[in-house]
C-alpha cells in the first residue's frame, strides 16, 4: 500500500508531456443581420430570406518551439478578395510581427452566402439600399477577421499535432463533354481528387481542440434557387464534428475544386448528406493511427503575374453591344480601362506554403483552382505529403490548367464575364503557376523528385 501511494504521488509530481507547439482559436459568428445580396449564381433576383446555417469565420494559430508562428484562417464565403487579405496582413504585420507567409487565409465558397466586394463584381449591378448592406458588411467582416487573428494569438496554448488522410466520394467532375464542346453537367470518367486531409491539434491533456480538415469540391450543393443564407455541405460537416466531439473547432478548407461539383446536389437534404458523409470520414479518421507533426514550421509566400491572352478594344466595342448583359458590363468596364490607358494584362496570383516538420505541407494556391494542379503537384513532389488548397487569399477568377484551357468552356472562357477579367488566360498559365509553386515549396525545403 505504501508503495503504490509512493507511486501515485510521483506520477502526480512528473512533469505534463513536453510538445513541440503552442495553437490557439478563435471563432465568430459573420452571418449578415439583415436580407443582403447573395453571391455565386447570376439568376438570384432579390436578397435573402432567412437562414438555414450560420456562417463562421475562425481562426487556428501554431507556434513552434522557436517561436515562429503560423495563423490560418477559413471563412464561410464565396472568397476573400485581395482588398481584404493585403489589408489584414498589413496590419497583423504591424500589430503581430506576423510576416506575409505567415498568414492564410481560406475560403468554402459557399454559393448561399452574401456578395463580398469586389469579388465577382461584374455579376452583380446594384443600387441603393442593397449596395450599401454590402459595403457595411465589407466594413464589419475585416473587423471579424482581423479581430480573430488576435484572439488565436492570444489563446495559445501548449499543443500536440497529427496529420492523416482519409476519402469522400460525392464529388465529381462537372466539365461534360458534349458534341457542341465543354458544358457544366456531369463528367464521371473526369480527373478527381477524393483525399480529405486532417490535422488534429490536441492539448496538453490529450483532448481535441480543433481538426483542419479539406476536400476537393464545389460548395454548390445549393443551387440559385435557394434564397436561405448557409454554407452548404461545409457548414454541415463542421456543424457534424462539432457535435460529436464536443470542445473542438472544426475548420473547413477547400482544396482544388473549381470544376468539381456535389453529386447528387439540388436540395438541403443533399448538403447534409454530403456534410455528413464528410464529417464521418473525418471522424473515423481521428479514431486511427495519425502521424505526429513534429517541429519545425517554415512558410513562404509570394506572388506572380498571370498574361491573359491578347485582346483588343475593338473587341469589347463589339461586345458591348451584345443583349447579354453581363458581357456587355464586362465590355464597358474593359472600355473604361482602355480610355484610362490601362487596360488588364495581367492579374498578380498568390502562392503560399506552410510546411508542418516533415510530415505535410499546405500548399495554397489563389483563385478557383482546377482539380490539374493538385494532381500534378502530388505527382512532381511524389516524396511529400501535400496538401493542395485552391480559394486562398484571393479569389480574382477561375485558374484553369492548359488542358482546360485548350478545351474552353466555363472555367476557362465564360467564368471571366463575372469576374470581370478580360478573357482566357494566355497558354503559358500553368507553367507559371508551377514555376511559382516550385520555388515556394523550395523556400520551405520541399524538393521535386530527382
Amino acid at each position: 500500500m505504501r508503495r503504490l501511494l509512493l507511486f501515485l504521488i510521483a506520477c502526480a509530481t512528473l512533469p505534463a508531456q513536453k510538445t513541440e507547439f503552442r495553437a490557439g482559436l478563435a471563432k465568430l459568428d459573420i452571418t449578415p443581420s439583415v436580407p443582403i445580396w447573395m453571391s455565386g449564381y447570376a439568376n438570384r433576383d432579390h436578397p435573402s430570406e432567412g437562414v438555414l446555417t450560420r456562417l463562421y469565420a475562425k481562426a487556428l494559430a501554431v507556434e513552434d518551439n522557436k517561436r515562429t508562428r503560423v495563423v490560418i484562417v477559413t471563412t464561410d464565403l464565396i472568397g476573400l478578395p485581395r482588398a481584404i487579405t493585403d489589408e489584414l496582413s498589413a496590419r497583423a504585420q504591424k500589430q503581430y510581427g506576423l510576416g506575409r507567409s505567415q498568414l492564410l487565409f481560406n475560403s468554402s465558397h459557399t454559393h448561399t452566402g452574401p456578395v463580398v466586394r469586389p469579388n465577382l463584381h461584374t455579376m452583380y449591378e446594384l443600387h441603393e439600399p442593397e449596395s450599401a448592406k454590402l459595403n457595411d458588411y465589407a466594413v464589419k467582416l475585416r473587423e471579424d477577421l482581423f479581430t480573430i487573428i488576435g484572439a488565436a494569438l492570444g489563446d495559445l496554448k501548449p499543443a500536440n499535432l497529427s496529420f492523416t488522410q482519409t476519402t469522400a466520394g460525392f464529388a465529381i467532375n462537372r466539365r461534360e463533354v458534349t458534341p457542341k464542346g465543354i458544358r457544366l453537367g456531369l463528367n464521371p470518367g473526369g480527373p478527381v481528387d477524393h483525399s480529405v486531409p486532417v490535422l488534429a491539434v490536441r492539448g496538453q491533456d490529450g483532448s481535441l481542440k480543433a481538426i483542419l480538415y479539406g476536400y476537393a469540391c464545389h460548395n454548390t450543393t445549393l443551387t440559385g434557387q435557394h434564397y436561405k443564407i448557409s454554407g452548404d455541405y461545409a457548414a454541415y460537416s463542421q456543424q457534424e464534428l462539432e457535435a460529436t466531439h464536443s470542445g473542438a473547432q472544426a475548420m473547413f478548407i477547400l482544396l482544388c475544386g473549381g470544376d468539381q461539383n456535389p453529386n447528387p446536389r439540388g436540395t438541403e437534404e443533399h448538403a447534409i448528406q454530403h456534410g455528413k458523409s464528410l464529417a464521418d470520414a473525418v471522424g473515423k479518421s481521428l479514431a486511427g493511427k495519425l502521424t505526429p507533426v513534429r517541429a519545425p514550421l517554415r512558410s513562404a509566400f509570394q506572388t506572380v503575374d498571370l498574361r491573359f491572352a491578347i485582346h483588343t478594344r475593338e473587341q469589347f466595342e463589339k461586345e458591348a453591344q451584345e443583349s447579354n448583359v453581363f458581357r456587355a458590363r464586362r465590355a464597358r468596364e474593359m472600355l473604361a480601362l482602355y480610355d484610362q490607358r490601362r487596360p488588364i494584362r495581367t492579374t498578380p496570383y498568390p502562392v503560399q506554403a506552410i510546411r508542418f516538420g516533415s510530415e505535410f505541407t499546405l500548399l495554397a494556391l489563389g483563385g478557383e483552382v482546377v482539380i490539374d494542379y493538385a494532381l500534378r503537384a502530388k505527382k512532381e513532389f511524389p516524396h511529400h505529403q501535400l496538401v493542395v488548397a485552391g480559394y486562398s487569399n484571393d479569389v480574382m477568377c477561375y485558374i484553369p490548367s492548359l488542358r482546360v484551357l485548350k478545351e474552353g468552356g466555363y472555367e476557362a472562357v465564360d467564368s471571366m464575364v463575372y469576374y470581370g477579367m478580360p478573357g482566357p488566360f494566355a497558354d503559358d498559365v500553368e507553367e507559371l503557376v508551377f514555376d511559382a509553386i516550385t520555388r515556394t515549396l523550395r523556400r520551405v525545403g520541399v524538393e521535386k523528385k530527382k
